[in-house]
């Protein structure tokens, strides 16, 4: 098992059934590991983003902490942020097929719903002699409008 994974695991350990939140000292846990500030950083922004439904705080100074807190999978903060931030005017195929993907395996959408977006936002859908940021603008609004449709039916 790789150091990532054991300290993604490590920290959703930490968890209880109820809990939403949870708060750890950066320094403390990577002299638990034996690792860098820095890999605990890596962990953090690659596995509790707001596209895997969490979202980190961070307080510095003396007493310094951070606080991962679990979205709930009803949040408005999260849908607003995919649709706005994550999507956005513009994304490319890779991003809006991983996009489509963590939605399925988050449990969000279906994985027949996720192949069907993944369809419609793919090169292959979008094969039109025109330039490529035109196509990611094109991917963006299309996917945008699949996250509302979504919304609006509670998928």
């Amino acid at each position: 098992m790789r150091l990532s994974d054991m300290i993604e695991a490590f920290i959703k350990e930490l968890w209880g059934s109820e809990d939403t939140q949870v708060e750890l000292k950066r320094n403390e846990l990577a002299e638990y590991f034996q690792c860098a500030p820095s890999q605990i950083n890596y962990v953090l922004s690659t596995r509790f983003s707001p596209d895997h439904g969490y979202a980190v705080e961070s307080f510095r100074g003396g007493g310094g902490f951070i606080r991962i807190i679990r979205l709930n999978e009803d949040d408005s903060t999260h849908f607003n942020y995919l649709v706005n931030e994550r999507v956005g005017e513009s994304i490319n195929a890779q991003e809006a097929r991983l996009l489509c993907l963590q939605l399925a395996s988050q449990g969000r959408i279906s994985k027949d719903m996720a192949d069907i977006m993944c369809s419609a936002v793919s090169p292959q859908a979008l094969c039109v002699p025109i330039p490529e940021s035109l196509k990611d603008t094109i991917r963006a609004k299309t996917l945008r409008n699949m996250l509302l449709q979504l919304a609006q039916q509670g998928e």
